[in-house]
Formats: C-alpha cells, structure tokens, sequence
C-alpha cells in the first residue's frame, strides 16, 4: 500500500478501496471516454521512458488526451543525457547528468509524471530498492505514475483487475492462476509480482504455478497457493495469466526446464470456462499458442484495450487530489 507520505504516487497497490474506486472509474470512462475532457485543461503530463513501450506509452497518452492533458514523451535512454543514480558520486565516467538536477528539472516543467524503468536483472539489490523510481519521485516534487518499475507494473494490474471484473463469474470467488511460461531470455518479475499483488489485494482465490527454481518473492506471493504441477493448478481456473519471469533466488537466471509449460487448448481438458489473460508482447508459440491467443479463450485484446481506461482512472483520480477533491 502506498506510503500516506507519497499518496499522490501510483507506484503499488493502493489497498482494496482506492483499488475498487479505480477500477469503477476505469470502467465508467470505457462507456465514456470523454466524459472528462476539460478536467485536466492546462495540466502537463510527463512521460519519461527510460525502456522501450508499446501499449504504456501509447494507452497513457491517449488517456491524457481524453482529460484534456497536454502529455509529452521524453525516450531518456536515447534522447537525453545518461543518468547518475548514486549519491555522492564523482561523475568522471560515461554519465553526463545526475538524476537530482534532471529530475529536478522535469519536475519544474510537468504537473504529474510518469516513469518507466527496467530492473537490470544483475543488481538485485538496487533492484529491490526500485532505485530508479524512488530517485524520480524523490527528486521531481511531483506526483508519479509508475508505467513499470523494477518490482511492479500497476497500470497493467490495474487494467488486468478491470478485465477480471468484466468477466467474472457470477455469485462466486473467481480461482485465477498466474502461470510461468517458458521464453527465450530472462524477464523481470514486475508484471508478475504486480498481479499477485493485485490479485490478492482484491481478495481473489490466487494459484501461481510454475516450474522448480522460479518462485517470485514471497512479498508478493504471500496467501496465494503455489503449484508446481501446472495442470493441476488449472483445474477448475476462472481465468489463466500467462507470463514468463526469471529466477528471483539466482537473481535473473534461467534454470534449465524440461516440461512443456506452454499453454495449448489441450491444457484446459478440467478448465472448460477459463479465459486467459496476457499483459503483451508475447512471442506467439513460445509462449502462448496461436489457438489460444486467436481463440475464444483469449482475453488478451481486451486487456489491452483497457489500458487506456486504467490509466484515464489513475489520471482522474489524481487531478482530483491535486485539488483536494476525493
């Protein structure tokens, strides 16, 4: 849950209230999406890209625009200096400006930013410190928006929930299972360690299923139930979230997995109903099947789609903020 200190920052999840508030306002605005159009006149939206997006960048700016939001893109790891992070350091090397005066500076020039920043997957311990997020907000004064950090990506989670909401089950809990998918490279842990997060925070039934030697962090696993026999875990599955992540305990290694975890339509022989989710990119037949990804289980586009009344509901409910409503 946020820190009251840093209430204004969408970085985590912001506990079960703010979360079905958002998650109505998401969905009220996919009915009507410029309901709002005047709200944010004369507000700057910063987004700041220190890794390559698709759905991110372009969901955020249309959400802007829809409340009246003047967004700029600013790519930093290809159109601004290369930044410090240390503090104290002596800037003798191949960085060029320290992210207190940049951030300082955006700060100036922005109402509201928002932030993307990968985990190096080598440095678990700055990683865990979500380095590079903390630095933005502590140094911008503004409000943040994380569009994925190192540990977490709430905008996704956030439209995730809203697609769960729009296809759930009636009269009862829905079982989700986030499953590991085997990929050609290691990955970060955010989209999954976000959705676990989400998940339970929304008081879901929780399976995360995935081979030996992948266990996310029990920070965001603690009170779901791990499987590690994949078809298991399916049985009975509302909904099936498909993500690859790399070791948490051998920091950002691929131990060596011999089964078939790819999902096909002959993995759903004891989950009739399940819809399955993906956050995208996905490398088709990799990860996820074409028939799964084309077929009518899929939720995929759906999710994505959402993306822009996910984040059009952060956005709102932070103008709102800015000027003491709630």
């Amino acid at each position: 849950m946020n820190d009251p200190a840093s209430a204004f920052n969408f970085t985590t999840f912001p506990g079960l209230e703010t979360a079905q508030k958002l998650i109505e306002s998401a969905i009220f605005y996919k009915r009507s999406p410029r309901y709002d159009l005047q709200k944010g006149r004369g507000k700057r939206l910063g987004c700041i890209f220190l890794n390559p997006s698709l759905r991110t960048r372009v969901s955020t700016q249309v959400a802007a625009s829809n409340l009246g939001m003047e967004s700029i893109v600013l790519n930093m790891d290809k159109e601004a200096w290369a930044l410090e992070m240390e503090d104290g350091a002596i800037m003798n090397g191949n960085t060029v400006e320290h992210i207190a005066d940049a951030g300082g500076v955006l700060g100036s020039y922005f109402d509201f930013l928002a932030i993307r920043s990968f985990p190096t997957l080598s440095d678990k311990e700055a990683d865990m410190r979500d380095e590079v997020i903390s630095k933005f907000i502590s140094s911008t004064g503004k409000p943040v928006i994380s569009l994925e950090s190192a540990l977490r990506h709430p905008l996704q989670s956030l439209a995730d929930q809203v697609t769960i909401n729009q296809n759930l089950p009636t009269g009862r809990k829905p079982k989700v299972v986030l499953t590991w998918a085997p990929h050609i490279k290691a990955l970060p842990h955010a989209v999954a360690n976000s959705f676990a997060e989400w998940t339970l925070g929304m008081d879901h039934d929780l399976t995360i299923t995935h081979p030996e030697g992948y266990e996310l962090d029990e920070e965001f696993t603690q009170g779901a139930n791990i499987e590690y026999d994949q078809s298991k875990a399916l049985e009975g599955a509302d909904f099936v979230y498909v993500k690859n992540w790399s070791s948490f305990k051998n920091y950002g290694q691929t131990p060596r997995v011999i089964e078939n975890w790819m999902l096909m339509e002959s993995s759903f022989g004891k989950a009739k109903n399940a819809k399955v989710m993906h956050c995208l990119p996905v490398r088709r037949n990799v990860v996820l099947s074409d028939e799964i990804l084309d077929g009518p289980r899929s939720l995929v586009q759906e999710q994505a789609a959402n993306r822009v009344f996910a984040a059009q509901a952060v956005l709102s409910h932070m103008l709102d903020l800015s000027t003491g409503q709630k």
